[in-house]
Parts: structure tokens; C-alpha cells; sequence
């Protein structure tokens, strides 16, 4: 930031000098005078009307901004609108410690940076992390998978509870600080997060060799763990709430933050790039756990387990360590920077001028500039929102669109998964390569082409609606799929014996004398194309061997049909690969229904901005939030799971109750998630379009706002700079 001289500074204690309202006056140029023109502006006494008086030597109204051609813009701007003299930006530092070095970093690309560095950690942990580790951590801790659940949902709990005091508390405070103590709680949440490691001790397990084989079953009993390791779950929780109660900042203040300190129509741009990161930050939560989840639980310590045993547990907690401390110093920095950055204020108009009105005129109180600091404002704040129908609808256009986003993010992999027979780790992988493109792509897009097409108010929602109608005619993709690859009991017969409707029989007379437990599943491909949910269904006696390309493979299988080089066939570990020849048209459709979902994420958002007064949009962020939450990403993967359960063929023993699904039915998977995102599309595709039909602009033409500003570079040259003020 440019440093000031001392007497240059000693300007912003000077009373403000305010331009005159009347537009006469300022086109003649008429107001405050620069002194050297002083001798020729007053006339003699007794002759002409009086000449206001110059301004004091030291006045601010002595720079240049004074003269006519100022007075002419500020006619043309929006009514209401008056021009005052900037004070200089509060310096970046901590209290009286503000070293020179850090001046650069007092602006909109410095706090970009930071608050991107932020937004990445949060969705590499919470969203990346998480998701990656929480079967490890079930199989650790001996977790139920309702358990894992409610572990991962104690994140969005505790940001709904804490929404509406941030929101509305932090809105009128001095955001960098509700940002930067937000980090420093994410970085305590994730320390807390792998604490159970170390007070839980070492992970022993030893595995026969044999399992899962003909001769290797072992009747299993069914009774509860006494381990008492599930109440990890409790700190696990804890954990998640601090995650919760962090990131709650981050998406509000932090958005509105960067709106209020940059132009408004660089705003989607800066939000954009903003948003991207926290889209970014899973993926490298994926890559990053799934690499780490490779380590044995106890580092450093050798065991006989293969990475792909069902016993193997990875080391799941280095990562919540290492983002822990990164949190914990990127917090630091955020703590240091000012209530409002240099050159902020003059924005101020161009944001009122774009602000929806639903009446002619708005309640005194909101414009009031203390307005939203104590609660008895709340109730009314509140009412304010819900009598605004463009923010309501923008709400619930958010929450369908959070529903299909967090449902294709828990679902995409296993979608993947089923239609194309992959491996759960395979599926997460080209998954990742559909989501970080389209996804990250999708937001910075949307941002820069609001940007470039210049786009105001009604512009951006018609934007949004053109967006949601593109992914909902590309979501028509799901009326086709995969074929099933055949299963041996399960969508196909063994050794040709009739398979009745609707069942499963997976005992056949090959397999009977095996005794196979109705729990067990480790698939095997047989060579003859077919796939058996396990070794021991596939009649396979002896444990398996290692082949030259490093597979395990399963001889003398009596339920695989013979071949003409053995009497009895052969399974190699691992289910059969499909032959599915619409794989490029379904990931193309898919890569489009993505990449158009997240192409209104920020339009969406400056469309919510632009709706509501400056007081009210921190407020109005959080009541956001909690919409999309309590009515999106919170209750859409259980509608969407409960649907896609639907069409499972083979569901997990976990002796006599059902666990998760093993199998689906390829075509009634397509078909259901045609259906729900249908629904949640045409309902999206109509928000929009009613508060594109309901959206009223205020008087008065931007543009011609936008136009009559004075140039950055003026806006950051200390006290000559021009603050533009608001009195709606």
C-alpha cells in the first residue's frame, strides 16, 4: 500500500467536505475552490451574488476532484449519491505492530489470496478428507455406518446453528476477525479430529490366509464389539462441530467481505476465483487421503495385510494434522487485516444502484446505518428478508441445485461404480477427473463471463436460468445406461438352472458342500466372463496364488465351467470389467449436467448480493446458508440414497439385518436418478424464472453510475481519493 507523508495524513481529521446536491450548482461548477482561483471567483462587495468560500489551505476540497468536471459526473450518477473525501485505509498489522512490508498485501488480490488458502484447507478437510477416510475410521473404531453418518452430518449441523449469530453479528463487526478466529477454530477441529489416534493405541488384526475359500469359512458370531472404541465417535463429533463453527465465516463474511472491497463488477470474478479454491480443496483431499490411506494406521510398523484386505486401516489421521497446523498459521494473517481496505467506500453507490426494491420506498430503519447491530433488529432484519421475493426464490433455487450437487457427491462414485464395474477406488479417481474440471471450471467461468458480459441485475438471473435449463435438458442423459455385467445368483443362473423373479440364489450344488456365509463378499471374475460374489461361491477350494501380472487367481473353482487347458476353471480376484459401449456418451452428459450446475453457483450468488441492502447481505448470506442446508444438502443424499436403494439386487448380512447395498440394478439406477433430478431441476429451472420475472431494479441506469466514478488509481491516493456514499 502507498505510504503517506505526515502531513498528508493529518487531512483525514479535517471535516469532510460534501459536494452540494443541487445539480445546477455542480455543473457550473460552483462549491469549494481550489485557492488559486480564489481572487477571481469573488467579486467586489456589493456586486453579484455571493461566492461560496474557498476552502482552507489544508481543506481536502483543494485537490483537483473539485472542479467542474467532477461536479458534471456526479450529476449524471444516481440520485442520492453524494461525494465525499476518502479517509486512508486503515493499515494491515496487529494493533500498533504494522510493518511496512506488509502494506502490500492490504488489498483485494492480497486478501484473495489468503481467504483462497482458507477456503481450500476447509474443502480439502471437511470435504475431502472426511469422505476419504470415514470407512478407515469405521473399521478403527468399530462404527456403524448410521454412526460414520452422523459424523459427517455434525458439520452442517453446527454451521446451521451458528449461521444467524455469525450472520448477523459478524455482518455489523469487523469481519477479518470473525474470519480469522474461524480458522483458528477449523485448525482446532482438525487436530481434535485425529486425537482418537493417539489415545486409542496400536491397531493389531491378524487375518488367516485362507479366508473367504471353500475350505476357509468359519462360522462368525454375531454379538456387539466390547473394544469400546465407538465412543471415539463423540470426539470425531466434536471435531466436526469446531469444523462446523469455523467454516460458518468463511462462506458468509467472507464472501461479503471481498463484494464490499472490490468494484462490483469484479466482484463474481474475485468470488469466483474464491469459490474455486473451496472446489479445488477436495480433490486434493482425495489424492491426498487416498495416498496417505496406502500407509499402515501405525507408521513406521510392518504388517503381512495387503492395502486391498478388508482389515487394512490407512494412516487416515496425517492429514487432519497437517491441515490443522496450516489453518492455524494462515489464520494469522487474516487476524491482521483492517475493518475495510483503502479505497473501499467508493463502491459503496455503484452497489446501492444495483440493490432490488420491492416498494418504492424502504422502511427508514434499514437505512438506517446502525441498523442490524443489536438484537432487538433481528426480528425485523428477518422480515425484511422474507418480504424480499427475488432473495426467497434465490434461496430455494440454491437449495435444489445444493441438493443435486451433494447427492452426485456422495453418489457419482457409486453411479460410476455399477454402471461401469469399477472398483470403489477407480470410480472415486475418474470421478474426481468429471468434478475438479467441470466443477472448478464451472464456478471460475460463471464469474468471469458475468464480468465480461457486463452483466446487472436482471442479466445475471436470466444468466442463472439459461444455466439450470441447459443441465436439465443434458440430465435427460440417465434414460440410458450400462448393461449389468452378468452375476453369478444374482442377475444370471448357475450352470444354467433357472433364476426365480425378483430372488437371489446363490447356493447351487457346486457350491453347497462350502457352506458359504450370506455375509461374505469379495468378488471374484471367473473365466468364463462371469462374476461370483466370492471365492467360496465360486466353489474355489485352495487360497489364491499370485499370477504373472501380480493378480490373485483361484484354481480349480468347481462352480466356474470348464476350459479346454484345466478341468476346472479359474477366478481372478476382483469383478469382471464391463463392455459397455455408452461409457463416453454418459460421461460426456454427465461432465456437461456438472459443469452448468456450477456455472450459476456464482451469478446465483451475486444475483443474493445485489438483492438485498448493505447492511442486511452478511445476514442475508446465513439465512441463505441455512436454507440450503436444512433444505438441501443436508436432506438430499438421504432422498436420494432412499431412491437409489430402490433398485439394489444384493444387500449386505450383517447377521440377518441388511447392510449397505452390494449390487445394483444398472437400469433402475438410471432411471431413478432420472426421476429425482428431474424434480429438483424443474423446480430449480422455476425459482429462477420467477425472480426473474419479480426482480424490479431501482431507478436510475448503472452504467451511468459506473461511468461518472473516479479511476482506481485515484481512489488510492490517499485523502484526494472520493468516497462514494449512499443515502438510501
Amino acid at each position: 500500500m502507498p505510504q503517506h507523508r505526515a502531513e498528508d495524513r493529518s487531512l483525514a481529521s479535517l471535516p469532510p467536505c460534501i459536494f452540494p446536491s443541487s445539480p445546477s450548482a455542480l455543473e457550473n461548477g460552483l462549491g469549494c475552490s481550489p485557492p488559486s482561483k480564489r481572487a477571481f471567483l469573488d467579486p467586489l462587495p456589493g456586486h453579484g451574488p455571493p461566492r461560496p468560500p474557498a476552502c482552507p489551505p489544508l481543506d481536502s476540497c483543494s485537490q483537483p476532484l473539485c472542479d467542474a468536471r467532477a461536479g458534471k459526473q456526479g450529476a449524471r450518477g444516481a440520485p442520492g449519491v453524494r461525494y465525499v473525501p476518502s479517509e486512508p485505509g486503515s493499515p494491515c498489522g496487529w494493533w500498533a505492530f504494522t510493518p511496512a512490508c506488509l502494506q502490500a498485501f492490504n488489498t483485494p488480490r492480497g486478501l484473495l489470496l489468503v481467504l483462497c488458502v482458507a477456503s481450500f484447507l476447509q474443502g480439502m478437510t471437511v470435504n475431502g478428507l472426511v469422505n476419504t477416510v470415514i470407512t478407515s475410521v469405521e473399521r478403527r473404531f468399530d462404527l456403524h455406518s448410521y454412526q460414520s453418518g452422523l459424523i459427517a452430518s455434525s458439520y452442517d449441523i453446527a454451521a446451521c446453528l451458528c449461521l444467524t449469530f455469525v450472520s448477523y453479528f459478524g455482518g455489523s463487526g469487523h469481519k477479518p476477525r470473525w474470519l480469522g478466529c474461524g480458522v483458528l477454530l477449523m485448525g482446532v477441529g482438525s487436530l481434535v479430529f485425529a486425537v482418537p489416534h493417539f489415545a486409542a493405541g496400536h491397531h493389531d488384526v491378524a487375518v488367516p490366509q485362507d479366508t473367504g475359500t471353500c475350505r476357509g469359512n468359519r462360522s462368525t458370531i454375531c454379538a456387539d464389539s466390547a473394544s469400546g472404541l465407538a465412543s471415539y465417535q463423540l470426539v470425531f463429533m466434536l471435531g466436526q462441530f469446531l469444523h462446523g463453527f469455523g467454516a460458518t465465516p468463511l462462506y458468509t463474511l467472507g464472501v461479503t467481505y471481498l463484494d464490499e472491497n472490490v468494484k462490483s463488477s469484479y466482484a463474481p470474478v474475485y468470488i469466483g476465483i474464491f469459490y474455486t479454491a473451496a472446489i479445488l480443496g477436495p480433490a486434493a483431499g482425495y489424492l491426498l487421503g487416498g495416498a496417505l490411506l496406502n500407509i499402515y494406521t501405525d507408521v513406521g510398523r510392518r504388517v503381512e495385510l495387503a492395502t486391498d484386505s478388508p482389515q487394512w486401516v490407512g494412516a487416515w489421521w496425517v492429514g487432519f494434522l497437517g491441515a490443522g497446523v496450516a489453518a492455524l498459521l494462515i489464520a494469522v494473517p487474516i487476524l491482521g487485516y483492517p475493518r475495510q481496505l483503502p479505497g473501499s467506500q467508493r463502491y459503496m453507490a455503484m452497489r446501492a444502484s444495483e440493490t432490488y426494491r420491492w416498494k418504492d420506498r424502504d422502511p427508514a430503519a434499514a437505512t438506517d446505518p446502525d441498523f442490524g447491530k443489536t438484537v432487538r433488529d433481528l426480528p425485523l432484519s428477518i422480515w425484511l428478508l422474507l418480504k424480499n421475493p427475488p432473495f426467497v426464490l434465490l434461496c430455494l433455487a440454491g437449495a435444489t441445485e445444493a441438493t443435486l450437487i451433494a447427492s452426485m457427491s456422495t453418489f457419482g462414485p457409486k453411479f460410476l461404480e455399477s454402471q461401469f464395474s469399477l472398483s470403489a477406488s477407480e470410480a472415486a479417481t475418474l470421478f474426481g477427473y468429471l468434478v475438479v474440471p467441470a466443477g472448478g471450471g464451472g464456478t471460475l467461468l460463471g464469474g468471469f463471463l458475468v464480468n465480461k458480459l457486463r452483466l446487472r441485475g436482471q442479466g445475471v438471473l436470466k444468466f442463472c436460468l439459461l444455466c439450470a435449463l441447459a443441465s436439465l435438458l443434458a440430465i435427460f442423459v440417465f434414460v440410458t445406461h450400462c448393461p449389468n455385467v452378468p452375476m453369478a445368483g444374482v442377475t444370471t443362473p448357475y450352470n444354467g438352472s433357472p433364476l426365480p423373479e425378483g430372488r437371489l440364489q446363490l447356493t447351487a450344488t457346486c457350491n453347497a458342500a462350502c457352506r458359504c456365509p450370506p455375509e461374505l463378499y469379495s468378488p471374484v471374475c471367473g473365466s468364463d466372463g462371469i462374476t461370483y460374489p466370492s471365492p467360496c461361491h465360486a466353489g474355489c477350494p485352495a487360497a489364491a496364488t499370485t499370477g504373472p501380472d501380480g493378480q490373485k487367481v483361484y484354481r480349480e473353482c468347481s462352480c466356474v465351467p470348464q476350459n479346454l487347458s484345466s478341468a476346472l476353471g479359474h477366478a481372478t480376484a476382483g469383478k469382471c470389467t464391463s463392455t459397455c459401449h455408452r461409457k463416453p456418451l454418459l460421461l460426456v452428459f454427465v461432465f456437461v449436467v456438472i459443469i452448468f450446475t456450477f456455472l450459476s453457483s456464482i451469478p446465483a450468488l451475486t444475483a443474493t448480493l445485489r438483492c438485498v441492502c448493505d447492511q442486511q447481505r452478511s445476514f442475508a448470506l446465513g439465512i441463505q446458508w441455512i436454507v440450503v442446508r436444512t433444505l438441501g444438502s443436508i436432506p438430499g443424499p438421504i432422498a436420494f440414497g432412499w431412491v437409489i436403494d430402490k433398485a439394489c439386487l444384493l444387500w449386505q448380512d450383517q447377521c440377518g439385518q441388511p447392510g449397505s447395498c452390494f449390487v445394483y440394478q444398472n437400469a433402475a439406477m438410471s432411471h431413478y436418478m432420472l426421476v429425482a433430478g428431474l424434480v429438483y431441476k424443474v423446480l430449480g429451472l422455476l425459482f429462477f424464472a420467477v425472480a426473474c420475472g419479480l426482480y424490479r431494479p431501482p431507478p436510475g441506469s448503472p452504467d451511468g453510475l459506473e461511468a461518472s466514478l473516479p479511476s482506481q488509481s485515484s481512489a488510492s491516493d490517499g485523502p484526494s481519493a472520493v468516497q462514494l456514499q449512499s443515502d438510501v
